[in-house]
């Protein structure tokens, strides 16, 4: 069989691409490439009709706990362990600029 792809094309698709190809290099490139496009086309003969699109070929559950109201930390006890607090928030430094 004969490859789909010539050593031009991937001379091409490497400029455009700014890679700089020695001659072997080419000759590998093209060789691999015509493979995978011979693959591709081999794929493209097989009768998929009565095959359901999927995005995954598993089926794939989130395990997570339930989402349910429960006692938290008190603001105050949290704060006075801040190194810094300010009007009931954390203070930080600001990410652009000096702290303040």
């Amino acid at each position: 069989m004969t490859s789909p792809l010539h050593r031009d094309d991937v001379a091409h698709v490497a400029k455009l691409a700014r890679l700089s190809l020695s001659e072997e290099e080419l000759a590998l490139y093209t060789d691999q490439l015509g493979q995978i496009l011979e693959h591709a086309n081999d794929m493209s003969t097989l009768q998929l009709d009565d095959v359901i699109p999927t995005a995954h070929p598993f089926g794939l559950i989130n395990v997570v706990r339930d989402d349910s109201v429960r006692e938290s930390l008190d603001r105050d006890v949290v704060l006075a362990m801040a190194p810094d607090a300010e009007d009931g928030r954390f203070a930080v430094p600001r990410i652009m600029g000096e702290a303040p």
